[in-house]
């Protein structure tokens, strides 16, 4: 090698050493490995749980318990420990017996000869079931007295009626079976658990009453939001006196404003703001000591964006608040079920894609997330300050980065709490920096603001902050829900919120017949919803260049549009959609880009509208799909425009 050719590659050596080091990844910090999965096993996982001899028991939505005798291992051995189970989305492994939560039954399991298989399948207590095919129960979790936690979801008819008995509760279990009603409100309660301080939360998924994903501090005799539990408060044993026609959601207001006016109801701890952290919130589980700067900490995962995020929380005034940050994404498919192996400081990830979507695209899978060593530039905590908030890093901050006004930036905002399916952002405002305040060792900033507003969900960036290395955050930005104030503090009286869904006003949006069209319109298309996330048609054929009147009927529970997109556009318009941030609801989760030939508003359950379009002049396949958060992936379909010779 000549001096020239070294001093090139020294060069480039150096160069790709500092694109390192300024564009850290998460994989850099926490990794993640595939478990071993024999492809005859379809392990959609449902449940997750270590024994004492370190095997790792896994229930599977097919009905199955499989033992993972030895996880670690490349090639790890599976044995089927028990089979012919109701879809059990949980599992316990508690005094050397397995317990999961089938969809009717509270089931004990056990293997009294030692040979890993069920020798005893043992009814703890029963669950009604009506066979709606969204009545899934979760759990059981185990309490600190011995008692087991499950939830029961909800029914999905009309907007989560459900004729069983308990659906929409969290219950506890004794070992003999007998059932406590616990909490209500719930409507989709797949994670919850128990921290060390004893207190109960879980989280929730954005539908009908549910503005966002979201996590409660549970206790006795709280109502969540939603209301088809309520149908129960009267059966003896029930701690809650709500009752359905007790709930009006006319009011226009949040449903921490709610909280303030109805005894009973319980605003959450915790919003995850839709899209922006996740789409459908599932396990819950905390870091360990040897996992990385985070002990104590919640992680909560994701099923439809395939990502785990992580939760500080804090207790003010006796109630508790926190901030969710982004943590690791990138899984293989939906994530349902996190546990940490006793063993070994991982999480184990169990996930399963169907019928529910995600953006990893396998059906099922099996991963292990590790600390590598290193430390992350991250924002390690947000707490609230009684004039601003405090904001902890995991390194030092470079002073001059920290001490600039320009590199924060701070909106606040919140949801309707009504019964229609999510909610648009509503009354978003740009906080004002007063001042801010570098501590000696540059681990904490304080900024002063000019104002809080109560039961509002603050986004907090710092997108100009730098580090020793002239390294920028790895993830920077956290959503922070403010419940209560520290003493000293101001607060602002909140203004009321409005319900409606905004409509975009946009030249590809033509909703009146063009007057150039002289009365003829060459094709009428009628589209539809359809259960699952789908459109009632996926394949519609048109002529090149003809007028078209396209109704679209939203006879679903929730907000759908339709976009008609430029060919081999689909993922990056749905993509692009996703990453409009608090702007999304107020653009109709219509991104601003000429890959979208023609589009509806995003419409609300049973409502239509008509578009009108003239049809692409060339002839080839062109998607079409629904941007609102999370669909596009599964709601699609291809109009084939011909050549005007075929038809």
């Amino acid at each position: 090698m000549n001096i020239s050719t070294k001093l090139l590659s020294i060069l480039i050596s150096c160069i790709s050493y500092n694109c390192a080091l300024s564009q850290p990844k998460e994989s850099d910090y926490y990794q993640i490995d595939q478990i071993y999965i024999p492809k005859e096993i379809i392990l959609e996982v449902g449940g997750l749980a270590f024994n004492e001899k370190g095997q790792l028991g896994v229930s599977t939505r097919r009905g199955e318990i499989w033992l993972i005798l030895n996880p670690e291992n490349p090639k790890s051995q599976y044995v089927r420990f028990a089979h012919g189970l109701h879809e059990p989305l949980g599992l316990l492994y508690h005094e050397g017996s397995f317990f999961c939560n089938q969809r009717g039954e509270l089931t004990e399991l056990k293997d009294q000869d030692g040979d890993n298989q069920a020798d005893i399948y043992k009814t703890i207590t029963k669950w009604d079931l009506n066979g709606n095919y969204h009545e899934y129960s979760y759990g059981p979790v185990l309490l600190p007295d011995g008692q087991m936690l499950v939830t029961l979801n909800l029914g999905w008819i009309g907007y989560g009626e459900s004729g069983s008995k308990w659906r929409g509760w969290m219950l506890k279990v004794s070992q003999n079976g007998q059932v406590t009603p616990y909490a209500t409100g719930l409507r989709s309660p797949a994670g919850f658990c128990v921290n060390p301080e004893g207190d109960i939360f879980y989280t929730e998924n954005q539908g009908d009453w549910v503005g966002s994903g979201r996590m409660t501090h549970l206790e006795l005799g709280n109502f969540a939001g939603n209301p088809a539990g309520l149908r129960w408060s009267s059966e003896k044993g029930s701690p809650v006196d709500l009752k359905i026609e007790d709930i009006d959601d006319t009011k226009n207001l949040s449903l921490y404003e709610y909280q303030n006016k109805v005894e009973g109801v319980k605003a959450p701890s915790v919003w995850f703001p839709h899209t922006l952290m996740g789409i459908s919130t599932s396990d819950i589980n905390f870091f360990s000591k040897n996992m990385g700067p985070f002990e104590g900490q919640m992680v909560v995962g994701d099923q439809g964006h395939s990502q785990i995020m992580r939760v500080f929380q804090e207790k003010i005034n006796g109630v508790y608040q926190g901030v969710c940050f982004p943590f690791r994404e990138g899984f293989s498919s939906g994530v349902l079920r996190i546990i940490n192996n006793p063993q070994y400081d991982a999480f184990y990830i169990g996930q399963t894609n169907r019928g529910w979507g995600s953006t990893g695209q396998s059906s099922y899978a099996l991963e292990r997330i590790s600390w590598t060593g290193k430390i992350p530039f991250e924002i390690k905590t947000i707490k609230i300050h009684p004039e601003g908030f405090l904001l902890e890093f995991t390194q030092p901050v470079d002073e001059v980065t920290a001490k600039k006004i320009s590199s924060y930036k701070l909106t606040d905002f919140t949801y309707s709490y009504h019964h229609f399916y999510g909610s648009d952002v509503q009354n978003k405002e740009n906080r004002n920096i007063t001042n801010i305040f570098l501590s000696e060792d540059r681990l904490n900033v304080l900024l002063k603001i000019d104002q809080f507003r109560k039961g509002y969900i603050y986004e907090i960036k710092a997108p100009g902050i730098l580090n020793d290395l002239n390294q920028k955050l790895l993830h920077d930005f956290g959503y922070y829900t403010l419940n209560e104030i520290p003493e000293g503090g101001s607060n602002l009286t909140v203004k009321n919120t409005t319900t409606s869904i905004t409509k975009k006003v946009s030249v590809k949006h033509v909703t009146e017949e063009p007057e150039t069209w002289l009365n003829k319109v060459d094709i009428i298309i009628e589209i539809s919803t359809a259960p699952g996330l789908k459109f009632d048609q996926s394949n519609i054929t048109v002529m090149a260049g003809s007028k078209v009147k396209l109704t679209f009927n939203n006879t679903d529970d929730m907000p759908h549009n339709f976009l008609l997109i430029a060919q081999n556009k689909e993922d990056e318009v749905g993509i692009a959609a996703t990453k409009l941030g608090l702007d999304g609801a107020k653009l109709a989760y219509v991104p601003d880009t000429e890959d979208v030939i023609a589009h509806t508003n995003l419409l609300a359950p049973n409502e239509i509208e008509s578009i009108y379009f003239t049809a692409p002049l060339v002839p080839g396949p062109y998607p079409f799909l629904c941007t609102f958060p999370g669909h596009y992936l599964t709601m699609r379909g291809i109009l084939t425009v011909t050549p005007k010779s075929v038809l």
